[in-house]
């Protein structure tokens, strides 16, 4: 049975948190999974706690259950993915399983059986759109990001907190809050201190987050750039500013479909739209929509109502519908 996490409270209860170190302290092998198409907040989250569980003396395993299994370009600079495997190799039945950044086990792709015949599934997360799988709960949507919620379980477990481990929980935050643009806290930047003291370099983070893109990113951002549509009048007055991109406008272009991740930050500058959306097709077909706003619409309900999830500020939703249609079915649901 699954609970909506606003029925649970802000976040973890002490009780969560001591059962969660004792299945962790108790198990000899750990399980690790992340959403599909893995964010920074998600891989980072994901391989910096399986670093702290393998220099404690544990075996682990981890993994994400894309079809097309392979990390993003951008995250490839990552410590800890020699812990990865395929989904075809993953236990099918792991004794203690935790999921990182995923609020509904749809969002684990192939590894949601797993989750499903796990003994016991420990989630951690930060979406308000959390639905409540698994047996444990480490849900806080009032932190700015998952990787948060990492730290303070490796804190109370007593693992170490190398370079390695922080670069990958840096990575998490720096990326969840836009570099520090968004759910920017005390709590935050004193997190972020703390990781950099381990002797990690934020510029070369910095660098290989933002500051790199093949050629070819350039000729399919110009193709969506001029498909651009403004409606000012659209998400309850506030504008609305979106576009599209094809698998043939990648095929022409040879561009990988996670090289277009970024675009949504480029769309979103548009200073006449509260709302900015991406759509974006895969190579099997799916168009995988991103939202955001700026500072007025609700785009995780809105994207909730399509099956997808988020935050207030930042969500997505998938579907097998044509560009319009998709369109069609999120404009009205675009409110404050």
């Amino acid at each position: 049975m699954t609970r909506d996490v606003g029925e649970r409270g802000a976040g973890p209860s002490e009780k969560d948190w001591a059962r969660a170190v004792e299945l962790i302290a108790a198990a000899d092998r750990v399980a690790l999974a992340c959403h599909v198409s893995p964010d920074g907040d998600a891989l980072g989250s994901m391989l910096g706690f399986g670093l702290a569980l393998t220099k404690a003396g544990k075996t682990v395993v981890a993994s994400f259950g894309d079809r097309r299994f392979a990390v993003p370009r951008l995250l490839r600079f990552l410590p800890g993915q020699e812990l990865l495997v395929e989904p075809s190799a993953y236990p099918a039945e792991p004794e203690v399983m935790m999921t990182f950044d995923a609020s509904t086990m749809e969002r684990l792709g192939l590894l949601a059986p797993h989750a499903g015949r796990a003994g016991e599934l420990v989630v951690v997360d930060h979406h308000a759109s959390n639905t409540g799988f698994g047996s444990l709960h480490l849900v806080d949507p009032t932190v700015a990001a998952t990787s948060v919620l990492t730290e303070e379980l490796i804190r109370r477990l007593g693992l170490t907190l190398d370079q390695d481990v922080a670069t990958c929980l840096y990575t998490a935050l720096v990326t969840d809050t836009g570099s520090f643009k968004y759910s920017t806290t005390p709590e935050v930047h004193a997190l972020a201190a703390r990781l950099i003291e381990t002797g990690l370099r934020p510029e070369e983070i910095a660098r290989e987050l933002w500051d790199g893109s093949p050629f070819a990113y350039l000729t399919v951002l110009g193709v969506a750039i001029g498909r651009v549509t403004l409606e000012p009048a659209a998400a309850g007055g506030h504008g609305l500013v979106w576009t599209y991109v094809t698998r043939a406008d990648r095929a022409a272009a040879a561009l990988p479909y996670d090289e277009v991740e970024g675009m949504i930050d480029v769309i979103r500058r548009v200073d006449e739209a509260d709302v900015a959306v991406v759509l974006k097709e895969d190579d099997a077909g799916t168009w995988n929509v991103s939202t955001r706003s700026k500072a007025i619409v609700n785009v995780a309900r809105a994207c909730s109502a399509l099956g997808g999830g988020g935050h207030p500020r930042a969500a997505g939703f998938s579907s097998r519908e044509s560009p319009p249609d998709i369109m069609a079915a999120l404009r009205p649901l675009l409110s404050a």
